[in-house]
């Protein structure tokens, strides 16, 4: 029996999860560590201690199974994106506080690239609309802001990495530096239509290239471990940014078919095969998990603040002691009462990309209650989600796909494939369904990130043949059929497009 360890390093927490030959999960170990806010709208980590958190849970991943190292055929890394670590190359130390995908610090910098013009030769190139969420401007603002540190880089003493490039850089004790495409392709610097950095866009920004991880297909033999830290070298096989890996972990690998996670945010992904297209209604193209060396693209859609609602609702508001209990305080009321609650914490994503809008709370009468709150706010993440899928299937028409007549013209996408820690949320993928108007569906395992990572590393090892042996092993756990009537859902989309025009005026 083979065994392969997945590496899930996300915003809020490290889980290492052993996965057998078929897909199931032997063992699963998980730890939280720390939210760094300097200043509002700020989000940091702290390198070190993503490392170490990571590297705890894969030997105790590893003890639970009742494994050693020397039973593990491979190991996968999937992570937090946009994430942006830069350490010397020298001591392995970093020069800074990693920042954090959800951090706005960089959006000043974004706002002059649009007003200079720039914003579509970066669309053209990296499938990318201008905007703080991606590791570009947060690497420009080490550079330009921790003393030495553009002298260092114009050195080559510095390098860059999104957290699987600092992972895969420890692991290997200093002797790897690279990535894969995924990854590469939320830098804001990556030409996705060819696979190399864009070095116009590196000189455009003031990044040398002599910061840059060396990229590779996501199933690839990255290097081996360091045997002194699990207790044998194991190879590292397969790297991809956590939803990228989420879409391949869900076998979503022909075009057309969707996947959402709902975790700390919300992202939607439909495979668009081979082909490059680009959005025209907010969305992002990006580069999808690759097997091999051949291009793979992908429509995204990133929701700011998906499942971190429920975690304001627990430490903001404090209306619940514990995100479990945010269903039980929910459907005490039958509806939200007409209460939309607008959860633009750090601006909007797609597709509306408004970074000044904030949260707001519309719709409150004195009849209003901290349930109906609770409940809007968890209807929140299936309404953006909603607007994320309806912009796609707009997209898809306009890229070729079946067009769409009559006044209630079927969605393009047939149906959504969903996973991350809300989805387990009877309520909410209900509501998600009734809302799109066809099926939710929950997978078997919604460790879906973990899993996709797993996929690649085995296939690099020969653990699995290829992606049919794969798409064989995706089983069911629940359907959720839409069961509102389709007159009802438009007009509370209406509602909510409302809302959102509030927490974005002015």
């Amino acid at each position: 029996m083979s065994f392969i360890l997945a590496l899930d390093q996300g915003t809020s927490s490290s889980r290492s999860i052993v996965f057998d030959a078929a897909g199931r999960i032997k063992a699963m170990a998980q730890r939280e560590f720390r939210q760094i806010y300097p200043r509002p709208g700020w989000v940091e980590h702290d390198p070190e201690e993503l490392w170490q958190s990571q590297l705890a849970t894969a030997r105790e991943a590893i003890a639970q199974a009742g494994l050693t190292a020397r039973d593990i055929t491979a190991i996968g890394i999937t992570n937090q994106r946009e994430t942006t670590v830069v350490w010397n190359r020298l001591t392995g130390e970093p020069v800074h506080n990693a920042i954090v995908w959800q951090d706005r610090r960089g959006e000043p910098v974004c706002a002059h690239l649009r007003e200079q013009g720039h914003a579509e030769q970066i669309r053209r190139s990296t499938g990318l609309v201008v905007d703080a969420y991606f590791s570009a401007t947060k690497i420009r603002w080490i550079l330009d802001q921790v003393p030495g540190a553009h002298i260092a880089a114009a050195r080559g003493e510095l390098a860059f990495g999104t957290v699987d490039s600092w992972l895969l850089w420890k692991l290997t004790g200093g002797r790897v530096h690279a990535t894969d495409v995924s990854n590469a392709s939320r830098t804001m610097l990556f030409d996705i239509r060819h696979n190399v950095w864009d070095h116009e866009l590196l000189k455009l920004l003031h990044v040398p290239d002599s910061l840059l991880p060396t990229v590779h297909p996501s199933s690839h033999l990255f290097g081996e471990t360091d045997a002194a830290l699990l207790g044998a070298s194991i190879r590292v096989a397969g790297i991809a940014g956590d939803q990228q890996s989420a879409l391949f972990g869900q076998a979503c690998f022909k075009a057309g078919l969707a996947k959402n996670t709902y975790g700390t945010g919300c992202f939607m992904l439909m495979h668009t095969g081979d082909q490059f297209r680009a959005s025209e209604n907010g969305l992002i193209t990006t580069a999808a998990a690759q097997a091999d060396s051949h291009p793979q693209f992908a429509l995204e859609g990133s929701v700011f603040i998906g499942g971190a609602v429920v975690q304001w609702l627990r430490d903001g508001l404090k209306a619940i002691q514990g995100s479990g209990e945010v269903q039980t305080l929910a459907e005490s009321v039958p509806d939200a009462g007409g209460v939309m609650f607008v959860p633009a914490f750090t601006g909007l994503g797609a597709p509306y990309w408004d970074a000044q809008a904030r949260g707001a709370i519309v719709g409150l009468t004195r009849g209003s209650t901290v349930a109906h709150i609770a409940r809007a706010a968890l209807e929140s993440i299936a309404y953006q989600s909603t607007a994320l899928l309806q912009a796609m299937s707009r997209d898809a028409v306009a890229a070729g796909g079946p067009p769409q007549t009559g006044a209630n013209p079927p969605p393009v996408i047939t149906e959504l494939r969903v996973d991350g820690g809300a989805c387990v949320n009877d309520l909410l993928m209900q509501f998600q369904a009734d809302l799109l108007g066809i099926p939710v569906v929950r997978p078997r395992v919604t460790e879906t990130t973990a899993l996709g990572a797993a996929y690649l590393a085995g296939l690099a090892t020969g653990v699995f043949r290829d992606l049919d042996a794969l798409a064989a092993l995706w089983q069911v756990e629940r359907r959720f059929y839409p069961t509102l009537a389709r007159e009802r859902a438009q007009e509370l989309m209406a509602q909510w497009a409302r809302a959102v025009r509030q927490a974005t005026a002015g």
